[in-house]
């Protein structure tokens, strides 16, 4: 019997004091709307073909096409691919973990990479850091970014709490930092001459970001409340932030302009059940003690969303069966719809006029 009391007792104790790195803040989150409405279940991305990457690679985040018409991803290992035949070609090892792609106006390929910050890429071996640091403070966890035409590069971290290098990757850092609710997300501009500022903070981890298409506003993705924001950049209302969308019936991952002023945003995956928790930090730092088995995770269930600059639905495509794995980009290009995953061994393409 004393035995059995003094498991009991260190148990308790475990679960009541063990230190862990989440230190949760209580959010009363809307109820989720489901799939309904203009979110209403289809199967449309069935007609993806999947198209792998080379054996033992995975999560090809990101896409990209550079003025010469080529078209980029990367992955999970820090390797570089073209794409557009029927099999990715290796074109460059970068390391790292890229997350963000974009074509600069000056030709070069913009990488946001989670662990080194913002990278530019010319051709093999050409690799180069753009910002790591804001005023002497380094980018934790650089996300996604985009580029005007002026070359100016808008970015995302998504926090300055957690470290996706040494917390394990970006799936289970962005776990931890929404599980926490943590607001310490930013989105910041690297202007031509070099010189790197936050022009937008307490985002619940941000996340994919894109520029109009006259560059006067910025639409930012904060993932940890399933909402996206627009920042407006020029005007007299440079510097205001209204939400653009809320209430969505996922967390959304990339955004990517198509450039005739419609978008393409991805949802990483639904609202999960454990949502409900949300208003108790105490019972979700014991649920974060009981370990990996218990503690919340992406539901394999792919969507796109096309919205435009005035926040329209104008369509969505489903992928309810989770084939293709947790989406997180979209994007048509030469007629083709490439959407980009986490942690699969493939992206998917599909014929679609934008």
């Amino acid at each position: 019997m004393r035995i059995v009391l003094a498991l009991t007792a260190a148990a308790l104790c475990y679960l009541l004091f063990w230190p862990v790195p989440v230190d949760p803040v209580a959010y009363e989150p809307p109820a989720p709307p489901g799939f309904t409405g203009p979110y209403a279940e289809n199967n449309a991305l069935d007609a993806a073909a999947l198209i792998r990457l080379p054996e033992g690679e995975l999560g090809p985040e990101d896409i990209a096409q550079t003025s010469d018409g080529a078209i980029y991803t990367t992955s999970l290992a820090g390797n570089l691919y073209r794409i557009g035949g029927a099999e990715p070609v290796l074109i460059d090892q970068l390391g790292g973990r890229p997350l963000g792609l974009r074509a600069g106006p000056d030709g070069a390929l913009y990488i946001a990479d989670s662990f080194r910050g913002i990278l530019r890429w010319t051709g093999p071996g050409t690799l180069e850091a753009v910002a790591d640091s804001i005023g002497g403070a380094p980018i934790v966890y650089a996300n996604q970014l985009d580029v005007a035409r002026d070359g100016t590069v808008y970015f995302s971290n998504s926090s300055d709490r957690f470290d996706p290098e040494t917390m394990g990757g970006t799936k289970p850092t962005s776990i931890l930092t929404i599980w926490e609710q943590s607001d310490t997300g930013y989105v910041a501009r690297i202007t031509p001459d070099g010189q790197a500022e936050k022009i937008a903070t307490g985002f619940v981890y941000t996340n994919g970001i894109a520029l109009s298409p006259e560059e006067d506003f910025l639409l930012i993705n904060e993932t940890g409340r399933a909402r996206v924001h627009r920042l407006w950049l020029v005007g007299d209302r440079a510097g205001e932030r209204e939400v653009f969308l809320e209430n969505l019936p996922g967390y959304p991952d990339n955004l990517e302009a198509q450039g005739d002023g419609t978008y393409w945003l991805a949802f990483a995956s639904p609202r999960v059940p454990s949502e409900k928790l949300m208003p108790y930090p105490f019972l979700r730092k014991l649920i974060w003690r009981l370990g990996p088995m218990v503690r919340p995770a992406p539901i394999h269930r792919g969507m796109l969303m096309q919205v435009d600059g005035q926040g329209n639905i104008l369509r969505t495509l489903q992928d309810p069966d989770g084939r293709l794995g947790v989406t997180t980009g979209g994007k048509v290009m030469d007629g083709q719809l490439y959407v980009m995953t986490l942690d699969s061994p493939w992206f998917a393409r599909m014929p679609l006029q934008p």
